[in-house]
């Protein structure tokens, strides 16, 4: 999508994602080695009752259907930062989740008419309808002078 195909209040969904055991423990043993999340034996018998991604695999997850459904083709650059992050509950292998973006706000920067400027929340819900991410992120995408 282009900067200019963005309005607040739009709905954007994207999904489903089946999350697998062999993806859960790539990801964790690579960035997140926490035995939670590496070790299917020993998370069976922990406070989650078995293996769970790591809460930034499940952000990476998020940004990967973002740029499928939203961000490919657009003049994104950069995002200065979250306004905030949570991960209510868990993701499991054998998940399948699907994300809904809500955009709060498109604009152009007073001080800089070539950037656009995007403040939306994601969410990502696994097939229970559970809520596993949340975070408001701003997004800033290079336009032409207006």
């Amino acid at each position: 999508m282009k900067f200019a195909d963005f309005h607040a209040g739009q709905i954007i969904e994207a999904g489903p994602y089946l999350v697998t055991e062999a993806e859960v423990l790539q990801f964790a043993r690579a960035y997140d080695p926490q035995w939670f999340h590496t070790d299917a034996d020993a998370a069976a018998g922990g406070p989650f009752g078995g293996l769970i991604a790591s809460g930034w695999h499940t952000s990476a997850i998020a940004m990967r259907l973002v740029a499928d459904a939203a961000l490919a083709g657009s003049e994104s650059f950069a995002s200065p930062g979250l306004q905030y992050l949570k991960w209510p509950n868990p993701v499991r292998p054998g998940d399948s989740l699907r994300l809904v973006a809500d955009v709060a706000e498109v604009r152009r920067s007073e001080k800089r008419p070539t950037l656009g400027i995007l403040r939306w929340r994601w969410r990502l819900f696994n097939q229970r309808e559970l809520p596993v991410l949340e975070l408001e992120v701003t997004s800033l995408f290079r336009l032409e002078a207006a």
